[in-house]
């Protein structure tokens, strides 16, 4: 992988998502290359994965759909119903089939960016959190988690994990089971490290 590589994307990007989302992916990567230096992680795979984690977010349901079947993908019946959770997955499959990308580690990040998951790798924490901590989030306790994640990779997660369930339910949306057993699994871990 190579800086080559992430000029590649940058363009392709322009041409893929609106121009608000560009600055937020922007945004995500310079949280996550932050991330990943404070936390042991290497800076490259978190560019890669921070630029790619929204590659599909601006498709409509219907070009979901039509990349899942033609591109032979596996959905959860969740994932369906609440097909704004359907772009992870299809961007991991764009990083491997249009970008070449054959880190599973990029990948997995890639796919579990909107719901967490069992064994969050340290990149799949890094670019989760960075989705929500990049500098153009504005939102009550924002502020809190940033500070949080500056201090502990896994208590910024666990927060943020308990954030999106928090507020899936509260706008009463289908909340896909990765993400409570992402947190249950952080929180046993954290409270094991106690």
């Amino acid at each position: 992988m190579s800086h080559q590589l992430i000029s590649t994307i940058k363009r392709a990007l322009k041409d893929t998502i609106n121009p608000k989302r560009y600055v937020h992916t922007m945004g995500v990567v310079k949280a996550s290359i932050n991330l990943a230096k404070q936390y042991g992680e290497d800076p490259l795979c978190a560019t890669i994965a921070a630029l790619l984690h929204d590659y599909a977010k601006d498709y409509t349901r219907d070009e979901l759909l039509h990349y899942i079947e033609e591109h032979h993908l596996t959905m959860d019946p969740i994932m369906f119903e609440a097909h704004e959770l359907l772009h992870g997955k299809v961007a991991a499959s764009i990083a491997k089939n249009k970008f070449d990308i054959e880190d599973k580690d990029i990948l997995k990040a890639i796919e579990n960016h909107t719901t967490g998951g069992e064994n969050m790798s340290k990149l799949e924490k890094i670019i989760y959190l960075a989705d929500f901590i990049e500098e153009g989030r504005n939102y009550p306790g924002v502020d809190q988690l940033r500070k949080i994640a500056e201090e502990d990779l896994d208590k910024a997660v666990l927060q943020a994990l308990n954030n999106t369930i928090v507020y899936v339910l509260s706008i009463e949306k289908l909340l896909h089971p990765n993400t409570l057993f992402a947190r249950n699994e952080m929180l046993k871990k954290l409270k094991k490290d106690e």
